[in-house]
């Protein structure tokens, strides 16, 4: 069983900024910079176990994850991932239907990812806000939040799809959090 162990941290403009400048001076290897379409599943079993099933979009691939919550008494954040490149998306999304799931979410995001250490760090914007996630081993993660000078964020220890649902617009049954195209034309 994959089990996914990452730390997130609400950021403002300014502090992920001052971020990318510590990650490049400590020598982070950059390892990719993505525009995400993350569509997210509920219904039958997802909601009994209260997992998740995402299709995550970009210009390079589509994803399906299956995540899932599990219960720590830490402010590190365990989830079991399970995750498979998908060639047909509309052949997926039909078999997510099939099976009877249902959009329940939408967001968008714009990551940038580097490796430092044993770590991956991103650093994501989404149209609620800026954030840090660090991935990897516990003992690592903190090793780069120190390294990051980060000790002083807060944790978040909301995902996406639960700050999707809060900030987010209800449109059509689905809650979608999407960047306004308008604004930069």
């Amino acid at each position: 069983m994959a089990i996914e162990i990452e730390k997130k941290y609400r950021l403002d403009k300014k502090r992920l900024v001052a971020l990318t400048a510590k990650l490049n001076e400590l020598g982070a290897v950059f390892t990719d910079e993505s525009f995400e379409e993350n569509y997210l599943h509920r219904g039958g079993v997802l909601d009994e176990r209260g997992a998740v099933l995402r299709l995550r979009k970009t210009d390079k691939k589509t994803t399906l994850t299956y995540k899932e919550k599990v219960v720590n008494e830490t402010e590190f954040k365990h989830q079991i991932e399970f995750e498979t490149e998908v060639s047909n998306v509309d052949g997926m999304e039909n078999i997510i239907d099939q099976l009877g799931y249902k959009l329940a979410s939408v967001y968008e995001k714009h990551r940038k990812t580097w490796r430092l250490g044993n770590v991956e760090v991103v650093l994501d914007e989404l149209p609620f806000g800026y954030f840090m996630e660090i991935e990897g081993p516990m003992a690592d993660i903190i090793v780069a939040q120190t390294l990051l000078d980060a000790g002083d964020l807060e944790p978040e220890a909301r995902g996406y799809p639960r700050l999707t649902l809060k900030y987010g617009t209800l449109i059509d049954g689905v809650v979608e959090s999407r960047f306004d195209k308008t604004a930069s034309s």
